[in-house]
């Protein structure tokens, strides 16, 4: 190494995952191997991120250290003559890191922040130390902090193969297809509480693994089905098997959390209340327009059909689920604010005069349930942000700002 003083730092930003077809469950809980195969669909980064700054001082917890252990193991050497920094690959092994990481939505409460964060922490780690691998062999060392973490480094569509290595070495995360491929779709998420989930989604995995017969079903005949027809469905973009087999896939996943014992409830009454909209509409009009899924936690991820049917969508929520008293409505929507134009809500009274949507009996409304929504859309993998503004760290000396 050369340079009495200095600092090398990477800003990276990566996205979070919803998976359509479910990771519940680990057959190995050191490794985080899976009992079955999953897919994801990545969420556009604009909207729901996690960004991480790592510097060149010492990292507590297991999984963090798995990951920083195994980036270490593939570094390159590095040599910026900007900063006059040169630092040998066996030189890594001497050097501390200081991480600092922010989530731009809600962290624990079901929208996969884990995965971001973690795949965030591999992906920067492993541009500050010159890492050659690719995206395949990043993600199973993500893997190895948080499970779903192996699917974020992909945008658009991702599987995440199961493996069948002891070690774990075939257990990683391939993209089935770009964030391009399926561009009709819209996604709204219905925050319905950003509060931490009672049972963390690794102490329920570890539960249900233990007690819950109707996983032992799932992982061993419906998953391996269920993974080749959404494969398909995606790959032709047939929404009708894409939204019953998200739907089948989610209600399943939350029978395998009541058929643990203790059970575990990650869904509430609003919860419920979403999937009930979801379903009528979806009958009425003979074919699927939107798709609903729930991870651990209350909050709703509906995927519609095309802006047309999200327009709707978000008709019909903000008619059973207005803001609260205190609530604006710049605030009670982020991310793609420019639904609401397509829906005809530019204001407060538009929400008020909106219609009962057709063929519904009950017009009773519940103010206050859901916290906001956020519109997003399938997005890109990670990305190296160069602009030293947008760093957590200090840049010249690597320490929070």
């Amino acid at each position: 190494m050369t340079g009495e003083k200095w600092v090398r730092i990477v800003t990276a930003q990566t996205p979070t995952n919803i998976a359509v077809i479910k990771y519940w469950g680990k057959r190995d809980e050191t490794l985080i191997l899976p009992v079955n195969d999953s897919i994801s669909v990545t969420l556009d980064p604009n909207h729901l991120c996690t960004t991480t700054t790592v510097a060149e001082i010492s990292l507590a917890g297991g999984r963090f250290q798995s990951c920083l252990r195994e980036i270490r193991k593939r570094a390159s050497d590095v040599e910026d003559e900007k900063k006059g920094i040169k630092i040998a690959k066996k030189d890594w092994e001497n050097l501390h890191v200081h991480i600092a990481s922010y989530n731009n939505f809600p962290t624990a409460a079901g929208l996969a922040s884990s995965a971001a964060g973690l795949a965030c922490l591999v992906y920067s780690l492993a541009k500050l130390m010159n890492v050659k691998e690719d995206e395949g062999q990043l993600s199973a060392i993500a893997r190895q902090g948080s499970g779903s973490a192996c699917r974020s480094l992909y945008g658009g569509f991702v599987k995440w193969i199961m493996g069948n290595n002891e070690d774990g070495s075939d257990s990683l995360a391939v993209q089935v297809a770009d964030e391009k491929h399926w561009d009709d779709l819209v996604i709204l998420i219905a925050v319905v509480s950003a509060q931490q989930k009672e049972t963390s989604s690794t102490s329920g995995m570890r539960e249900s693994v233990e007690t819950s017969l109707l996983l032992k079903h799932r992982a061993q005949e419906v998953v391996p089905k269920r993974i080749v027809q959404m494969e398909e469905a995606i790959k032709t973009k047939d929404f009708t098997s894409f939204a019953q087999l998200t739907c089948a896939d989610s209600n399943q996943f939350h029978a395998v959390c009541l058929d643990t014992s203790p059970p575990i409830f990650y869904m509430n009454d609003t919860s419920h209340k979403i999937i009930s909209i979801v379903e009528k509409w979806n009958r009425a009009e003979g074919t699927p327009q939107v798709a609903y899924t729930f991870d651990a936690g209350p909050n709703a991820v509906l995927i519609a059909r095309n802006r047309k049917a999200a327009s709707e969508l978000l008709k019909r929520l903000l008619f059973y689920f207005p803001p609260g008293a205190d609530a604006d409505l710049n605030s009670y929507l982020i991310g793609d604010k420019s639904i609401l134009e397509d829906a005809g809500v530019k204001e407060m009274k538009d929400v008020e005069s909106l219609p009962s949507p057709p063929g519904e009996i009950s017009s009773q409304k519940y103010a206050g349930d859901v916290n906001y929504f956020i519109c997003t859309r399938p997005g890109r993998g990670p990305i190296v942000v160069c602009d030293d503004s947008q760093a957590l760290l200090n840049p010249e000396t690597g320490l929070p700002k």
